[in-house]
């Protein structure tokens, strides 16, 4: 849209699990959020240990900063294959706008997403099995934890349908 200065302006339409990595107001509420759901996970996959408490209080920022990471692992592959598949054939641009829009209007890009969510899921264990490691625990315990925490902490909000944020005019777009 042109105004009469001679600005244009443009509509930027973003994935909802992409507004996540940018700075607002919104890291107000999630790093918390993110913080008390890898310190509750933490605290029942470590079982009867003595003195868990102690220990999910050391521990439970590194393995927060671990997810985070590993879910921008995730996004940035998602972004990558949308960028790439944008640039394609009409049929590969449709998958690309179900990667960032509506994952399930799509299977190649349900599946894209999917993996997504693996790649973030992996980088969780594996950060989250080092960390744990090194703060002394049994290699069962390490090995059980990752696994519990990778499982439930994996960025499921990749499969959001942001589409309908846009459509429905919840963001007054």
């Amino acid at each position: 849209m042109n105004n009469d200065n001679g600005i244009k302006l443009y509509n930027i339409l973003l994935p909802l699990w992409l507004l996540i990595f940018l700075p607002s107001y919104l890291w107000l509420v999630l790093i918390p959020l993110n913080y008390i759901i890898d310190r509750v996970v933490l605290r029942w996959s470590l079982g009867d240990m003595p003195d868990k408490g102690l220990f999910c209080r050391k521990h439970t920022w590194k393995i927060c900063i671990a997810g985070f990471l590993s879910d921008l692992a995730g996004a940035l592959i998602l972004l990558g294959a949308s960028l790439v598949l944008g640039e394609s054939s009409e049929k590969a641009q449709d998958i690309g706008s179900a990667i960032m829009f509506d994952p399930f209007s799509n299977l190649p890009g349900l599946l894209i997403v999917f993996a997504g969510i693996a790649v973030s899921a992996a980088c969780i264990c594996f950060l989250d099995k080092w960390i744990l490691r090194r703060a002394g625990l049994d290699p069962q315990q390490v090995k059980r934890s990752a696994i519990r925490l990778a499982l439930i902490t994996a960025p499921y909000l990749f499969l959001f349908p942001t589409r309908l944020l846009y459509e429905g005019g919840t963001l007054g777009l």
